[in-house]
């Protein structure tokens, strides 16, 4: 009974979820720019919803396309870099690092150079990586066939010609089309090959574009801005330079003009010509840099530094170090145009208003083009109009409305709080630009540790400033501080406590984005890893294991971890995983962490983790090439030929429970699904078909 339970879980483990996935189709041509040089060209066609990942991906980000060219010692040489199609770009929460990506086509070129005349092929090996909800690790074998080649003889003779015979000599670069061949498909289609006529092509080619071209990502990015801009908009209007203002504006709009509906309408103007004023600032800068040269400053390690020690002065502006002011013949001048009236001096008091409170609102202003900048594109522009609309809609609304005037609180010591408190988030907020450089040289200045101590220290500064235990030049003395002073001191009080668990390996998942990643870090396991898996039952010192996510020790070898399983009689949990693999990272952190689950994990089962994207070279002797033709040559190459073979299916993650005999004992396998309860109970029927 026990044995046909098994089978019949078996069956339909491999009926309900047993599948070869290539969402990929290629195409290839060569394209003959001369005698002796081609142009190797791969197209793909990527199915709905699943995407490939560019050659240039980021450390540490998904699995990118990785081209090797067979052969080419002595037969042929590469003219410069792989090309590519423009990928799309966008922010990895999970891996903390951009992604470039391609949907539905890419298209990848390179340039070769033969040397020897009598090559008749090329043959091109791909690595790359597929995902839409699961991914799967992929790999191709493209032969290049090219038309014989000519010997041209060497001349020894110098001649020397004119300017206008050279120009004759000059002809325009045409390029033949040799053969262009559709893969087989899964299926077993013919293969199809065409010819195409001789073809006239630009000599120039484009090069790899980074702009992020998802208009989704795009809109979401710039929403952003402008929700940051409008509230940096409030608080700069809480400040001793702007919040003063308010009052004494309202009051010239009410007084000076003829009726209430005038003074309505100039208060509305004043509030247009304040964003106007922003407007055209953000527009400048935008104008000035491009926003293409805006998105590549984003992560150019100088762009960044510079950034840092701006918002380092703007911060210590803000604490009382110094003002930050223009010149004071430029407020006179731009007083004077006021006094003309009418919609000009209405432009000019707004601009008055801009130049007067600028030692309060420059920092404000600065730090939100530096990180509007750091997005490209329009979001200078946007990030501009977020600000002003925040800092005009008061002098507008109290306009038409001046019985709201009573509602507001005086000016006093408050004020300048706000304005050290703005401070202490520059200062903060500098070591994000600083954190960025570091990231991008690998310098390792400023790892996961010191960035959250850094952050310790400003934010605990913050609190006992404004528990009143550290006062800065600009400060009134103050006998007690009042109740939203007392709450926003225990808020930001804490914020310090909750990133102390920070510097011990806790995720910290409110600010993902700010600190460098858990990886770059002085100790990956925690300050004193205390995260190294002492504790698990599985010993220290087991040949063939690392220690991964939540301190679990996993096998990195079908054989060792199998063997293992039957010491300790205990059935094994099999992962098919990938180093670049987004959703693997996603069940880790959200499902393996539930406390029952990694109970379940380190107590009643054995891990054996597969990489499928592993790069290292399998000794020669255990090279070997699979049933379908494959050439197995990495660690990586092995388990997805076992995946493939064994489960009949390529993706990641894949989740199989198995008892000694390597059979599937749970009801079938499962894959990517962030149900923690649906996910336990499945491990659960496994241990406890195990056990029978």
């Amino acid at each position: 009974m026990k044995k046909f339970l098994t089978f019949f879980i078996l069956l339909v483990s491999f009926i309900g979820n047993s599948q070869i996935v290539d969402p990929v189709k290629w195409t290839t041509k060569v394209v003959q720019i001369s005698n002796d040089e081609f142009e190797l060209v791969m197209d793909a066609k990527i199915d709905y919803e699943w995407h490939i990942y560019s050659q240039f991906t980021p450390e540490w980000g998904p699995q990118p396309a990785v081209f090797e060219y067979k052969s080419a010692k002595g037969n042929y040489t590469l003219v410069g870099k792989t090309k590519e199609s423009p990928y799309k770009k966008v922010f990895n929460k999970d891996f903390e690092v951009d992604e470039y990506y391609f949907a539905d086509k890419a298209q990848f070129k390179q340039r070769i150079k033969v040397t020897n005349t009598k090559l008749k092929e090329v043959k091109v090996y791909l690595e790359y990586q597929v995902c839409k909800e699961q991914c799967s690790q992929q790999d191709k074998t493209f032969t290049f066939k090219l038309p014989e080649i000519k010997e041209v003889a060497k001349v020894e003779e110098k001649t020397t010609e004119s300017p206008e015979v050279k120009g004759e000599k000059k002809t325009e670069e045409v390029v033949a089309v040799i053969e262009e061949v559709e893969e087989k498909d899964t299926s077993g289609a013919k293969v199809d090959k065409n010819r195409e006529d001789i073809k006239q092509v630009d000599k120039t080619t484009s090069e790899v574009s980074t702009k992020n071209e998802n208009p989704d990502d795009e809109k979401k990015g710039l929403l952003t801005i402008f929700i940051l801009a409008f509230f940096s908009g409030f608080a700069a209007l809480l400040t001793p330079c702007v919040f003063p203002m308010i009052p004494m504006t309202v009051s010239f709009f009410t007084k000076q003009s003829k009726t209430k509906a005038e003074g309505k309408k100039n208060a509305i103007l004043y509030g247009i010509s304040i964003i106007v004023i922003y407007v055209i600032l953000g527009s400048l800068v935008t104008a000035i840099f491009g926003s293409d040269a805006l998105n590549a400053l984003s992560t150019n390690v100088w762009f960044n530094i510079i950034f840092f020690i701006l918002l380092i002065v703007f911060a210590a502006s803000f604490l009382g170090a110094f003002e930050i002011v223009l010149p004071n013949s430029w407020a006179n001048k731009i007083d004077r145009q006021a006094d003309r009236g009418g919609i000009v001096g209405i432009l000019f008091m707004a601009l008055a208003l801009a130049i007067v409170s600028f030692s309060c609102t420059g920092p404000i202003v600065g730090t939100l083009l530096v990180e509007a900048a750091s997005k490209g594109g329009l979001a200078p522009v946007i990030g501009m109009f977020g600000f002003s609309l925040a800092l005009a809609l008061p002098f507008m609304l109290f306009a038409m409305f001046p019985g709201w005037m009573n509602t507001l609180p005086k000016s006093g010591g408050w004020l300048n709080t706000v304005k050290v408190s703005l401070g202490f988030l520059e200062l903060a907020l500098a070591f994000k630009f600083l954190s960025k450089a570091d990231l991008v040289t690998q310098s390792h200045l400023l790892p996961r540790e010191v960035f959250l101590a850094v952050w310790i220290a400003v934010f605990g500064a913050w609190a006992l400033y404004l528990f009143g235990k550290i006062t800065l030049p600009h400060d009134s003395a103050v006998s007690h501080i009042s109740v939203g002073r007392l709450f926003l001191a225990l808020l930001v009080t804490s914020f310090t406590f909750y990133l102390i668990p920070g510097l011990w390996g806790a995720p910290l998942k409110i600010i993902s984005g700010f600190p460098p990643p858990l990886y770059y870090s002085e100790s990956p396991n925690g300050v004193g890893g205390s995260n190294n898996g002492a504790t698990l039952n599985i010993g220290e010192n087991i040949e063939g294991t690392k220690v991964i996510s939540h301190g679990l020790r996993t096998f990195l070898d079908y054989e060792k971890g199998m063997k293992y399983a039957k010491e300790q009689n205990k059935p094994v949990l099999l992962d098919f995983t990938g180093h670049g693999c987004e959703n693997c990272r996603k069940m880790e952190d959200f499902v393996w962490s539930d406390p029952e689950v990694l109970k379940l994990l380190k107590d009643d089962l054995v891990l054996i983790s597969l990489y499928v994207d592993e790069k290292t070279e399998l000794p020669e002797n255990e090279k070997f090439v699979s049933k379908t033709g494959k050439e197995i040559n990495t660690i990586g190459n092995k388990w997805s030929d076992f995946q493939i073979e064994r489960y009949e299916t390529n993706t990641q993650p894949q989740y199989i429970v198995l008892n000694h005999e390597g059979e599937t004992i749970s009801k079938g396998s499962t894959s990517y699904d962030p149900d923690i309860k649906k996910y336990k109970a499945w491990l659960e029927e496994g241990i406890a078909n195990f056990k029978k």
